[in-house]
């Protein structure tokens, strides 16, 4: 059995596909999946898609990209989402300085009050980070106190001593998608992260694996990942499978 920690199958790139494509997640042994949410209107979709399959669930919130969306109507439209039975925490959120779609001091802001919001709601958090990881370490420490409920960095792309020095001592979780299977060093970093804090992830319908790079992703790639990751780490693709199962219903209190 996987466990899909990160996917978007509320996508547009699903439509008119989506019972196609759930068959080939049963298919493939898939047997769980967390649906990210990036804005309102996704968060939504996740919930009725969290409420439409049993073995869906959704988290809610905002994305960097659209961080000035940020107002206090959307701040109590979250709350009341995150309440629903299926959500099982906030995010994705956080920091994303490549495209700078929302001002950075925005996002630096937003992102806070998205912490704020998790530990009010007794929330673990999913974590969207990149190019940003000075600016999230500062506020991550600063903010520590709002870290109760669990910290999942999503397609993580850090560094070893970033892992190991700065989110160990989180004592997050990470997930790891389609680059494991052609991005360098990722050894490396999976043996400086403590086996029961990874997690197996999608991002659908992004992050596609070897050899589907450049088609759209789906829950029902997973287990190529998961074989790679076998390797990485000299375990069975059974033992991660079990593993990485194992480690996303403790983070996300399944």
């Amino acid at each position: 059995m996987y466990f899909d920690a990160h996917a978007h199958l509320d996508d547009d790139k699903f439509w008119g596909e989506l019972p196609q494509v759930v068959d080939r997640i049963r298919s493939a042994g898939v047997t769980a999946v967390v649906n990210a949410g990036c804005d309102l209107p996704s968060s939504v979709a996740g919930l009725v898609l969290a409420n439409t399959y049993p073995w869906c669930y959704a988290t809610v919130g905002l994305h960097p990209h659209v961080a000035s969306e940020w107002n206090e109507e959307t701040c109590r439209i979250l709350k009341v989402l995150s309440k629903d039975p299926r959500c099982v925490a906030i995010g994705e959120i956080g920091l994303d300085y490549h495209y700078d779609f929302s001002p950075r001091e925005v996002q630096k802001e937003v992102f806070e009050r998205q912490l704020e919001l998790a530990h009010e709601q007794h929330m673990p958090v999913v974590l969207h980070l990149r190019e940003a990881f000075g600016d999230a370490t500062e506020i991550l420490s600063r903010r520590r106190d709002l870290l109760t409920d669990g910290v999942l960095v999503h397609c993580y792309s850090g560094s070893v001593e970033l892992a190991r020095d700065f989110f160990n001592k989180l004592d997050a979780y990470y997930s790891f998608g389609g680059a494991l299977t052609f991005a360098k060093n990722k050894g490396e970093v999976l043996s400086a992260i403590p086996q029961d804090r990874i997690l197996l992830e999608t991002d659908a319908p992004y992050m596609t694996p070897v050899p589907y790079r450049g088609k759209r992703n789906d829950p029902s790639l997973l287990p190529l990942t998961a074989a790679k990751m076998a390797e990485l780490m000299g375990l069975t693709i059974e033992e991660v499978a079990d593993l990485t199962f194992r480690n996303a219903k403790r983070l996300y209190r399944l």
